[in-house]
């Protein structure tokens, strides 16, 4: 189904709250799952939480994890050690074509029992459950912290810890230093030296651990964005959110200040503003969180200015090639989009398309950033459903704000 977006004006002071973030909800429902003394408060809403729940909820032997990629990654890991249990783990069209077999083989180096059903090297997979013995990964650096992650996730159940030791430059340091955190707040002890992690063994808790989700920095990224494309003076309050975030994208309160965006923290909320006029981002390294970098290329392309985004090599494996999709899209909206394999330039362009249909390739976050466009022309967004995958009341937010929506 369409959404035709009518080109909009915000009101002035509203405030949204954002449900937990999905990165965060994830992690601690594995955690959950291995250890059922943790209570988590103001988990994420989104699909791909929902589908880790009833998941790790499941006695079932076929898993089917749909479109959620963390999920696959991080259960991928979780069935491994589940002794006596055989699970065959699958998705969709897309997961069965998003490579595994990094993840895989790193478990089948402390000991796990993973077979290819279809293609090597993709789900699905038939996971006998085991009590891991081995303790030391060797990985290279730059893959997937989702990776990374689930390793470590499952690290203080293994008998001897884990020493995870990642060779070249690291990618996503800010998820791994989440799921290290996260670790933590539960009594997990763990040390992360130059290109070394080492995770101690926890078999048990022994009291009740009450954690609570941050909201969604992702999330926010559309709303710094709807900023950035309103008048000076406009501003926005979104909660709940911390100063000191465990997130890799709260990058985007520094970035937005290119865009003429300021951020104000009060108590659990943070206010939005849009200071001063925005400037091209002349080159912008999002190694640490390339899921922010179709937000910023498109308030670029609809504030009219130029940028440069670099660290981008994962994602051509998301939920679609994302730099092929923002070419594409920005491209028929009347933008000029050059991409390499890491890296995206979008050159300046002094107006946009009206009611030009946008393609959203399964991906939720291509529907989110391309939504802000509203205040600027008319615009048509393709399966809109599609971002109940990480944000299901978007819509609805965006209506709060003041958007025109008609199906």
């Amino acid at each position: 189904m369409n959404l035709q977006l009518h080109k909009s004006t915000i009101s002035s002071k509203k405030k949204i709250a954002i449900t937990g973030s999905k990165s965060e909800s994830n992690r601690l429902l594995l955690l959950q799952a291995l250890y059922p003394s943790i209570d988590i408060k103001n988990l994420s809403n989104s699909d791909d939480s929902q589908l880790m729940q009833k998941a790790l909820k499941s006695s079932d032997r076929i898993i089917d994890i749909h479109h959620a990629g963390t999920a696959m990654r991080f259960l991928t890991a979780f069935y491994s050690t589940q002794k006596n249990r055989e699970v065959e783990l699958t998705g969709s069209k897309r997961m069965k074509e998003r490579p595994i077999a990094i993840l895989v083989d790193a478990l089948r180096q402390i000991g796990a029992d993973i077979s290819y059903i279809e293609n090597e090297g993709f789900p699905p997979l038939i996971i006998k459950g085991k009590q891991l013995t081995g303790n030391k990964v060797i990985l290279k650096a730059n893959v997937s912290s989702q990776y990374i992650s689930a390793l470590l996730l499952i690290a203080p159940k293994l008998e001897n810890g884990l020493k995870l030791t990642l060779e070249g430059t690291i990618t996503s340091i800010p998820y791994i230093k989440m799921t290290l955190n996260l670790l933590s707040q539960i009594g997990v002890e763990s040390s992360f030296k130059d290109n070394v992690i080492t995770v101690k063994p926890l078999l048990n808790i022994k009291e009740n651990k009450n954690l609570v989700v941050e909201s969604d920095w992702s999330s926010a990224s559309y709303f710094y964005s709807i900023i950035a494309l309103s008048d000076i003076g406009t501003n926005v309050t979104i909660s709940s959110y911390k100063k000191e975030s465990l997130q890799g994208d709260s990058v985007l309160a520094q970035i937005y200040k290119t865009f003429g965006v300021s951020t104000e923290f009060n108590n659990n909320s943070v206010t939005i503003s849009k200071t001063s006029e925005a400037k091209s981002i002349k080159e912008l390294n999002l190694q640490e969180a390339p899921d922010i970098a179709q937000t910023i290329t498109v308030t670029a392309f609809g504030l009219g200015l130029s940028c440069y985004l670099t660290g981008l090599h994962t994602l051509k494996i998301k939920e679609t090639d994302r730099l092929v999709a923002l070419k594409t899209e920005i491209e028929k909206l009347g933008g000029n989009v050059i991409i390499t394999n890491d890296s995206l330039t979008l050159e300046a362009s002094n107006s946009i398309l009206k009611n030009i249909e946008i393609d959203t390739y399964n991906d939720h976050r291509m529907a989110m950033a391309f939504a802000p466009l509203a205040l600027k022309t008319d615009i048509i967004i393709k399966d809109y459903k599609v971002v109940s995958k990480s944000y299901p009341t978007f819509w609805e937010d965006l209506k709060t704000l003041g958007f025109n929506l008609a199906l």
